[in-house]
């Protein structure tokens, strides 16, 4: 702290600090103290990042999702095909219990995930 017999002064300590160099300095300060509250708020945002990781998740298996599919669609034979082809319209009529199992399967991969970290 500073008093009005000692005023502020520079780095060197010769030369006292103009009024405009202290406002560039509070107003530097407080640039830098709202970055860090705003970093600390994101970090402590608990909620959206746990949404963030669902999203992740979510993206992880629509990929692994889409090789599976691909790799089974090369490796089966047509009468393989028309079997899935059964299994998709069977879905596409009773969503709900694939839903349930998909959301199910989704849930233990993200506890695993959260497991590991």
């Amino acid at each position: 702290m500073t008093d009005d017999l000692n005023p502020p002064t520079t780095q060197t300590g010769d030369e006292p600090k103009s009024a405009e160099e202290i406002r560039a300095e509070i107003d530097q300060t407080r640039e830098e103290l709202g970055e860090t509250v705003e970093a600390l708020a994101a970090k402590t945002d608990v909620k959206a990042r746990a949404q963030d990781r669902v999203g992740a998740a979510k993206e992880n298996v629509a990929q692994i999702k889409d090789d599976v599919v691909s790799k089974a669609k090369e490796a089966t034979p047509a009468s393989a095909g028309a079997g899935a082809q059964q299994v998709t319209a069977t879905v596409q009529e009773r969503p709900l219990p694939f839903a349930a199992a998909g959301a199910f399967v989704a849930g233990l991969v993200i506890g695993w995930l959260l497991g590991r970290g």
